[in-house]
């Protein structure tokens, strides 16, 4: 008897044993499970960051400008050897407009295949698409005041031809449908939509509203805010965390913000949903502020002309930043957290745009030029809390 005592003894405290070790093989496999799940999770988060996950952070840069008069696009000739050749000129911006997570540009003026043309009526070369598709920007604003120099056919080209290279469009339509068509892309781990508009152009008002995003001056603020605020709404259904609005207001070549934009700012810094205003069209500098909050560049100037002091205009026409948007999501928050500037000055001759910092190492032939543009570049725009040039000094 005690021998059977014995054996079942013994088989008790396998079967105890096997137990035990089902038990943790079962608590592992689950833990291994559990692991899965998260990190699925985790990269299938999209654009949004979902509460107590962890925040995500992109940058979205914006610049001024694209505005080719015609010793620019003669330059674009010489550079292709007869074909025109604008990549040389944006080579030098590259970090800021390859090297972020959303890289967006503006261009000023229709295309065209046929010839070009510079002021009052612009048209510039359809090859300037594949440089700034080259250059890294991923999508561009259309929406200006020389949006309708070439009437619907100029919109219908400058749309498909850039959309042709791959370069998503905003603020200007071909079809009617697309005028409520939301955009937006990703930034990293952020889905940031992008809405466009302007507040005058020099052709009168287009001849379907649909062709151009536009908010009349003479209009009252607050019929321009539910313009705005339909558009933002839609983007946001359509899977976008927020939206970075842009903008072409205010006075040519003055320095400071008119009412009509501060009014404007006010407006559309209070819809749910915005981050952000980026702003262009003075073809100078402007402040970059905080609105309710909000950062608002209110003019990065120009990036690629030929206005400067030896065109009759004022030296800061030849000056410009990009701005570059911290965006940062974070519980089902996202926002804009800081805006970090690059001052640009636009070389004569081969018309390069260069960071200002960059020509200093670069060019120094042209230091005396490049750190005017920077002392006025950063005397407009500002520095403080969240706004900071780069570099933070010479």
């Amino acid at each position: 008897m005690s021998d059977l005592r014995s054996v079942r003894a013994r088989v008790e405290r396998q079967r105890r044993e096997v137990r035990r070790r089902r038990a943790v093989l079962g608590l592992s496999v689950l833990a291994i499970v559990i692991g899965l799940v998260v990190i699925l999770q985790a990269g299938d988060s999209g654009g949004g960051v979902s509460d107590g996950g962890p925040p995500a952070e992109a940058t979205v840069s914006t610049s001024g400008d694209i505005l080719i008069h015609s010793p620019v696009w003669y330059r674009a000739i010489e550079n292709g050897g007869g074909a025109y050749d604008f990549a040389p000129m944006f080579t030098a911006i590259e970090p800021y407009v390859r090297d972020v997570d959303l890289s967006i540009c503006q261009m000023e003026t229709p295309l065209t295949s046929g010839e070009p043309s510079g002021y009052p009526l612009f048209a510039t070369p359809l090859e300037i698409a594949s440089d700034i598709e080259e250059a890294g920007w991923e999508a561009c604003g259309t929406a200006s005041n020389h949006t309708l120099d070439r009437g619907e056919e100029g919109v219908v080209e400058t749309i498909e031809t850039l959309r042709g290279e791959g370069i998503e469009t905003t603020g200007s339509a071909v079809e009617p449908e697309d005028s409520t068509k939301p955009l937006v892309m990703d930034a990293g781990r952020i889905e940031v939509g992008l809405v466009a508009y302007t507040d005058y152009t020099n052709t009168g008002a287009p001849p379907d509203e649909s062709t151009l995003n536009l908010l009349p001056l003479e209009a009252p603020v607050g019929e321009k805010k539910r313009r705005v605020e339909r558009d933002v709404e839609r983007t946001l259904q359509a899977g976008a965390d927020t939206v970075l609005v842009i903008i072409q207001w205010g006075d040519e070549n003055s320095t400071e913000p008119n009412e009509s934009q501060r009014e404007l700012a006010e407006a559309v810094t209070r819809i749910p949903g915005v981050a952000a205003i980026s702003g262009q069209g003075p073809h100078v500098v402007q402040p970059i502020e905080r609105v309710n909050g909000k950062f608002v560049a209110f003019s990065v100037g120009n990036l690629l002309s030929n206005q400067s002091v030896a065109a009759g205009l004022p030296a800061e026409t030849q000056y410009g930043l990009i701005a570059l948007f911290r965006f940062r999501s974070d519980g089902g928050k996202t926002e804009v957290t800081a805006v970090d500037y690059v001052p640009i000055w636009v070389r004569p001759g081969d018309y390069l745009v260069e960071p200002v910092g960059w020509g200093l190492k670069n060019d120094p032939a042209n230091a005396s030029y490049l750190q005017a543009a920077w002392e006025s570049t950063v005397s407009i725009a500002g520095e403080g809390p969240g706004i900071r040039p780069i570099p933070d000094e010479l």
